[in-house]
């Protein structure tokens, strides 16, 4: 069992190499950035980042899970007893878009640019990140529908055709279109009111 003082110690480490990883892939990139720069910034030997980093991926990745970690502590979606269709939409919508604003836009562009081209980086975004997404998102679709009466059929395909939306409305963002920039904060309403009457007859609602 480990000494709560170590895991301080560990996670305190852990951090102080995420933060300097995240500034200077942010300045030079992902592919220019070496794990030497990362030492550096961090003022820590070359070979301690090794003890708890394995590649310049599992880094980047380790930065995206921290951020993911911090939004769901603090925008995890509430689902009350009462809630109907429209609420749950837009609910499961508002979160994943508001969350990513400010620093969280630059670390989900480096992520983005590099799952294309970068296959352990594919697989660990993958099994890491997106799945468990998916699966908490499949989840509260399925508790919500049997809470109701409603159809639970291809549930699966419904959340990837949602989270789907998500993404693009993200990589457009990220690419620079100045509507949806500009507009951010109303997009789950219009996200809300373009799925749901669809939605209401794939449900039986």
């Amino acid at each position: 069992m480990t000494d709560p003082i170590q895991q301080q110690l560990i996670t305190a480490r852990k951090n102080q190499i995420l933060d300097a990883a995240a500034l200077i892939f942010a300045e030079k990139g992902f592919h220019s950035t070496t794990i030497g720069d990362i030492a550096k910034q961090a003022g820590i030997a070359h070979g301690t980042i090794y003890n708890y980093f394995d590649t310049k991926p599992a880094l980047l990745m380790g930065i995206f899970e921290r951020m993911r970690e911090t939004i769901i502590r603090e925008n995890a979606p509430s689902f009350p007893e009462d809630l109907d269709l429209r609420t749950f939409i837009y609910t499961l919508i508002y979160h994943p878009l508001m969350a990513l604003k400010d620093d969280n836009f630059m670390i989900f562009r480096i992520i983005i640019s590099e799952v294309g081209v970068n296959e352990e980086l594919r697989s660990l975004y993958e099994a890491q990140i997106l799945q468990p997404t998916l699966i908490e998102a499949e989840g509260y679709f399925q508790q919500y529908a049997e809470k109701l009466g409603l159809q639970t059929t291809n549930i699966h395909l419904i959340v990837r055709a949602i989270y789907g939306m998500i993404l693009g409305l993200i990589l457009q963002h990220i690419m620079g279109d100045s509507a949806v920039i500009h507009d951010w904060e109303k997009l789950p309403d219009v996200l809300t009111d373009l799925i749901l009457n669809g939605l209401k007859n794939k449900m039986g609602a």
